[in-house]
């Protein structure tokens, strides 16, 4: 089966390689496999399968990702509390971002 796609071409992600320390938390905390450590730092591995979720922006501490979130259930459940979207997903209704 052919691994599902995000928009190609489209991610607003930004990776500044100077920035990166090798800490590894992209990679760690990416849940589509965009970072591959390469050496002692991050590389983008494969940049259409980011989602726009912002974990890696967020856990960077060195400032070397920038991402604008983009709209939909990835950021309504990162940004949720216990990791439930909030945006009506899920619902009887189907009304919400994924309906």
């Amino acid at each position: 089966m052919k691994q599902l796609r995000y928009v190609e071409n489209i991610a607003a992600l930004k990776y500044n390689q100077n920035k990166c320390t090798g800490c590894e938390m992209c990679v760690k905390v990416c849940p589509r496999n965009v970072f591959v450590m390469e050496g002692k730092k991050a590389k983008v591995a494969d940049h259409g399968a980011c989602i726009e979720c912002g974990a890696c922006m967020v856990n960077c501490a060195y400032g070397a990702i920038n991402v604008e979130t983009g709209p939909g259930c990835a950021a309504a459940i990162l940004g949720s509390k216990g990791g439930k979207a909030e945006c009506g997903c899920g619902d009887d209704k189907n009304t919400g971002c994924c309906g």
